[in-house]
């Protein structure tokens, strides 16, 4: 099997897993506890948040762990800004799109802007509503979970705050962290990772929160997270998180470079006449969104599965609607909209894995068109 589909999950790194085993077999006690195995968990768990900004470069903010980046983005739409008006784009996940469908359920105001063929937000756009409207809460993703577009979210919250200094920014940054080289600014609120995109456990995510911003609790119980996020923490996956981000942040550029060299052999290899390159050149090189123009991307995938070839056709928390309600934002066509796939990669993946793949693509969709054609 050669797995393509890395945005949607990654495979668990054993040799953080090794590490953090001793928080599952051994030191598994309740971070609650106010005996010495309790307080040495809590003191392990402070440990990682503390890891987690220095890799973001904020170590003056602040950690709450979650369970996953859909609870992150949930806690920081609806537990900061209670009323007014509320920005996102039309590129966002389905964890900060339908909470602002759910937003304009509860009688607020909501607005989502244009984004530009790539799948980044329209800044210009954007900037102009905040700039004509009595704006509380805006929310920009980092990296497009389907396209890869790249959004300069320190520029974009700076320009922001010029404009209105109280407005909040929040960003999922769960396709960014551990993947792209970057630092998030003062300028930005509120910020969303996720640890089973870069080979953590899924179950654990992490909203970080500049100091001194309100936020009410999401989720209510025994005060948990400094009373942020009530239940129980998971400290095996919590440490597994922190092992595996720091595996991703030893090798960040080397990773990158390494990733970006695989994704342009993809694509220098892929039949042109049969394929549109949705991903632009300003995207991260762990995702790669293509189509196969004039055929069904599920019929695509499910061929490439019986090859040993596993891809996406979106976002895998919307694939079960016929075509990307990001990609058709971006202004494509239904010829193209039908056949979209992604290709998100890993640095597990090698080079001889890519040949191989794109091969068999080609022969693939040659294959279905031909047959198509009859």
């Amino acid at each position: 099997m050669i797995y393509l589909d890395n945005a949607a999950t990654t495979k668990p790194s054993k040799v953080a897993i090794e590490k953090a085993l001793v928080f599952n077999e051994e030191k598994f006690f309740n971070p609650s506890g106010l005996y010495q195995g309790g307080l040495f968990c809590a003191n392990e768990i402070k440990k990682a948040k503390e890891s987690i900004l220095r890799n973001l470069g904020c170590v003056n903010n602040e950690v709450i762990f979650t369970s996953c980046g859909t609870e992150s983005d949930n806690t920081a739409i609806f537990s900061v800004v209670k009323r007014g008006v509320f920005v996102t784009c039309k590129g966002e996940h389905s964890a900060v799109h339908k909470s602002f469908l759910e937003l304009k359920n509860r009688g607020l105001k909501i607005e989502f802007i244009d984004l530009n063929e790539d799948g980044s937000v329209n800044v210009d756009k954007l900037l102009n509503f905040c700039f004509n409207n009595e704006v509380n809460f805006v929310s920009i993703m980092h990296v497009n979970n389907e396209t890869g577009a790249i959004n300069d979210i320190n520029s974009i919250a700076k320009q922001i705050k010029s404009i209105n200094s109280k407005i909040i920014f929040h960003s999922d940054g769960v396709q960014a962290y551990g993947k792209i080289p970057y630092k998030i600014s003062n300028d930005i609120d509120l910020y969303s990772i996720s640890a089973h995109k870069i080979n953590g456990l899924k179950g654990v995510g992490a909203l970080i929160k500049k100091k001194g911003l309100h936020l009410s609790p999401y989720i209510i119980g025994g005060g948990q997270e400094n009373g942020l996020r009530s239940g129980t923490e998971n400290v095996f996956g919590i440490k597994v998180f922190e092992y595996a981000s720091a595996e991703h942040y030893n090798n960040l550029l080397e990773n990158f470079n390494y990733v970006n060299s695989l994704k342009n052999e993809f694509i220098n290899g892929l039949n042109k006449t049969n394929f549109a390159i949705i991903s632009g050149e300003n995207s991260s090189p762990y995702i790669l969104t293509i189509s196969a123009k004039g055929l069904r991307g599920e019929v695509v995938m499910h061929s490439l599965e019986e090859k040993g070839i596993i891809v996406g056709n979106g976002s895998a928390c919307s694939s079960k609607n016929r075509f990307s309600r990001v990609i058709e934002a971006c202004g494509y066509n239904e010829n193209i909209l039908d056949g979209v796939i992604r290709i998100s990669f890993s640095a597990e993946n090698t080079l001889d894995e890519i040949k191989n793949s794109v091969s068999i693509i080609n022969e693939t969709v040659e294959n279905l068109k031909g047959i198509l054609n009859k």
